[in-house]
């Protein structure tokens, strides 16, 4: 994991209305920053091919420096783990945002929240909104051991890191954690992480415990085996 620093006039303006809001940031290309143009269905460059977009959720925003810094999770062949390691200062990206965040319930007295290292930002910024009084299991996926992340002081929010064991799946330790875990019918959910496992989690939340969907929010924020992300 590794921390970026986006600045600029641009950002005049910026807020982040809500927790775990997300930002679409453009990649350049070898030639430069290229803006892409909207064709009705999608996000087109000039010679037709498609941008380098990702959605990263901001770490935190300084309006009075107009600076956004963001966390990238690095690993091999990534286009987003390559621009982040090799840029510099002065570089250029453009960025979109921000978009939809998580209702925090103030009444809401017990929370499950859930992700790998792609979620730490937005978990973070979910555990600091919780209302003071709220308890709160959290389990977080890492592959390295030495990967744990200084999340905000809750007394009420119980941390699990959970390491998952070389070669099993992308959120294989959460998904465990969670079917061991004791949740009440009024509990909130929050998750995130890779797809597929956030697939399992819905329907065992949904079918399993009988959560509503209006309780939850859980997303897919990767998708293991996809080359480039």
């Amino acid at each position: 994991m590794i921390e970026v620093t986006l600045g600029g006039a641009e950002l005049d303006g910026f807020a982040i209305a809500a927790p775990a809001s997300s930002v679409r940031l453009l990649l350049p290309t070898d030639g430069g920053l290229v803006l892409p143009e909207w064709n009705g269905n999608e996000f087109l460059l000039p010679d037709g091919t498609r941008p380098t977009i990702r959605t990263l959720t901001p770490l935190r925003f300084d309006p009075t420096s107009r600076s956004l810094d963001i966390e990238v999770v690095v690993h091999e062949g990534g286009r987003l783990s390559a621009w982040a390691l090799e840029s510099t200062v002065g570089d250029e990206a453009a960025l979109s945002g921000p978009g939809r965040g998580t209702t925090i319930d103030p009444g809401a007295g017990e929370w499950l929240i859930a992700g790998d290292e792609t979620a730490i930002p937005a978990m973070s910024q979910v555990i600091a909104a919780l209302p003071a009084t709220a308890r709160a299991r959290v389990f977080i996926e890492i592959v390295d051991p030495d990967a744990r992340h200084p999340l905000p002081e809750r007394p009420a929010a119980l941390v699990e890191w959970l390491v998952r064991e070389p070669g099993s799946r992308p959120g294989a330790t959460i998904i465990e954690a969670i079917r061991d875990a004791a949740i009440g019918e009024d509990a909130r959910v929050w998750a995130a992480g890779e797809a597929a496992s956030m697939q399992q989690i819905r329907r065992h939340v949904f079918d399993d415990r009988g959560i509503t969907r209006d309780r939850t929010t859980i997303r897919g924020y990767w998708k293991d085996g996809r080359a480039g992300s």
